[in-house]
């Protein structure tokens, strides 16, 4: 059973967002690596949050998910950077909250 708490939610809209940015890169024009890249990375991010038998943990992918979203932000192409800025900040911010360097009672 999923115990549904304020980490797991903004881990999953940050994986969900950054798996529609890699979507929207896949079909515009000039950065179809970085988006195909992005779209494996976000899908096995949100599938490691409810699946224990995922290789590598939610922690190393989150980490995965975020330089990537980085390259894709300096490397933006014609996309607006809206949904990557927000995927983004969402996936640090869980990764800060998720390894405790920042208590907040009642969200961790």
């Amino acid at each position: 059973m999923i115990t549904l708490s304020w980490l797991l939610l903004i881990a999953l809209v940050g994986g969900v967002l950054a798996l529609i940015d890699g979507i929207w890169r896949v079909r515009a024009r000039g950065s179809a690596i970085i988006g195909i890249i992005e779209i494996v990375v976000a899908a096995l991010f949100v599938l490691s949050l409810f699946i224990t038998g995922i290789p590598f943990g939610s922690l190393v992918l989150g980490i995965a998910l975020l330089v990537v979203l980085v390259v894709a932000l300096v490397t933006r192409g014609r996309l607006g950077m809206t949904l990557t800025i927000i995927a983004l900040a969402l996936i640090a911010l869980w990764l800060v909250l998720e390894q405790g360097w920042l208590v907040i009672p009642g969200l961790n």
